[in-house]
């Protein structure tokens, strides 16, 4: 039995999708999915730069520029974004997959479809980044549907703004979906299936955070 990849039409039949991929001996267009996630991510990424989305970091240098030169600060910012989105792309398609492979002893490529879902998720979260820029002013860590608006009422330190802006109802979501998807596949107590995917979105997050507290200074030292 083959099961046909299609990743957007995974979450309208989700019981009929998990029953045929559990039973699947070989799943086609797993490749071509898989690309097309990266370039809808590439694409995102490249977008959010243009309209101008993380590039507060270049708004004090703009009175020492004259237009061409900030247009070409602004490109390069753009390509590195997007160099950013493949990396970002693959970490979240390859890496946990290999984690809860190792754990569950579920076959990679099906866990690889499951984080398929996963980063098709996180690029609709993304999306509710850019009204949220554009018409509010806000920044992705202070999301409403995050909890990091709350944290920064409760707290001046970045860092920690920037965790709890990670833990956003899309996470919340993400982390359940993973928990049912694995628990179809293995025979793991639910317990110990969710510790392991929370313990690993919370080391994420943890991690996510310290990269972005020192990508201002990162990109504080590379423009200016």
């Amino acid at each position: 039995m083959s099961y046909q990849n299609n990743v957007f039409k995974f979450l309208f039949s989700m019981e009929d999708h998990l029953l045929q991929i559990k039973h699947a001996e070989r799943i086609r267009n797993f490749w071509k999915g898989i690309g097309v996630l990266i370039v809808c991510t590439i694409l995102l990424y490249g977008l959010m730069a243009y309209i101008g989305m993380g590039t507060a970091i270049l708004s004090p240098n703009i009175a020492k520029l004259n237009p061409l030169e900030y247009e070409q600060q602004k490109f390069w910012f753009m390509v590195g974004r997007m160099g950013y989105a493949a990396l970002f792309a693959g970490l979240v398609l390859f890496v946990p997959s290999l984690f809860y492979y190792a754990v569950t002893g579920i076959p990679y490529r099906k866990i690889v479809m499951m984080q398929q879902v996963v980063l098709l998720v996180m690029l609709v979260e993304r999306l509710t980044w850019i009204p949220l820029a554009m018409w509010n002013g806000l920044d992705w860590y202070v999301s409403p549907l995050s909890f990091g608006i709350i944290a920064s009422y409760l707290t001046e330190h970045v860092y920690f703004t920037y965790f709890f802006g990670m833990i956003s109802l899309f996470q919340i979501w993400i982390i359940g979906f993973q928990v049912k998807y694995l628990g179809f596949f293995c025979e793991i107590k639910k317990l110990w299936l969710w510790l392991m995917v929370i313990g690993l979105h919370v080391f994420y997050w943890a991690m996510a955070s310290v990269l972005a507290f020192a990508d201002q200074y990162l990109l504080n030292g590379w423009f200016h």
